[in-house]
């Protein structure tokens, strides 16, 4: 391999890396723009917020609504992550800004999801036992089985990201939204230079679980 690299070879094939380097550093650094509304956020500046908030709030709204498939919920985590923006805006570091919102986007919604997973347990067992449960008759049960059976099909590809192990489920979930590797590795706190391997894996972990929780199909 070192061989491959000397003679007069070596400048054509060092300048297209130099210029991906480039490239990802650009995409892991904060605009000038962006730190200035940062700063002028920090000094309270409220016309700096509502830049920021348009600027960002189209992608975690979408984030939000992929990860929980709820309209009204993604609306509400989203407007808490922009409540947490306005409160406590980060310092004006080496990452983009983009990449601390979809950081902060996710544990609210992995919060929110993992609080839906008990809600909807308790529900499943007052439908299979009604006395554990309000007795609101066997119609009422029989609503719930079948919301249940709905929300099942519906969540699936949810329960399988829950399960992965958290820098898998991140990467997944930030890459479909479109994030470079540099911000991914931002995001996630990781090596830019690892961020390929950790989606090769991620997305082999989530084929094996979603095809072992779907019964092989």
């Amino acid at each position: 391999m070192q061989r491959a690299l000397t003679g007069t070879h070596v400048m054509p094939a060092t300048r297209p890396a130099v210029a991906t380097v480039d490239a990802a550093i650009r995409d892991a650094s904060p605009t000038i723009e962006e730190r200035d509304l940062l700063d002028r956020l920090r000094d309270g500046d409220e016309l700096a917020f509502a830049r920021l908030f348009e600027q960002h709030w189209d992608g975690v709204y979408r984030l939000l609504a992929k990860l929980l498939g709820d309209a009204d919920a993604a609306a509400d985590l989203a407007q808490d992550v922009f409540v947490q923006l306005f409160r406590l805006p980060p310092e004006t570091g080496s990452a983009p800004l983009r990449a601390w919102l979809f950081c902060v986007a996710l544990n609210r919604g992995y919060n929110a999801l993992r609080s839906e997973r008990r809600r909807r347990n308790r529900e499943d067992a007052v439908a299979r036992d009604p006395s554990r449960g309000s007795n609101r008759g066997a119609i009422a049960d029989a609503a719930l089985l079948e919301e249940a059976n709905r929300a099942d099909e519906r969540d699936a590809v949810r329960r399988v990201l829950i399960a992965l192990p958290e820098r898998q489920r991140d990467c997944l979930i930030l890459r479909s939204e479109g994030l470079s590797y540099a911000e991914i590795a931002a995001a996630i706190g990781v090596a830019p230079g690892s961020v390929g391997t950790l989606l090769a894996r991620a997305e082999r972990a989530f084929k094996q679980r979603y095809l072992a929780q779907r019964g092989g199909l």
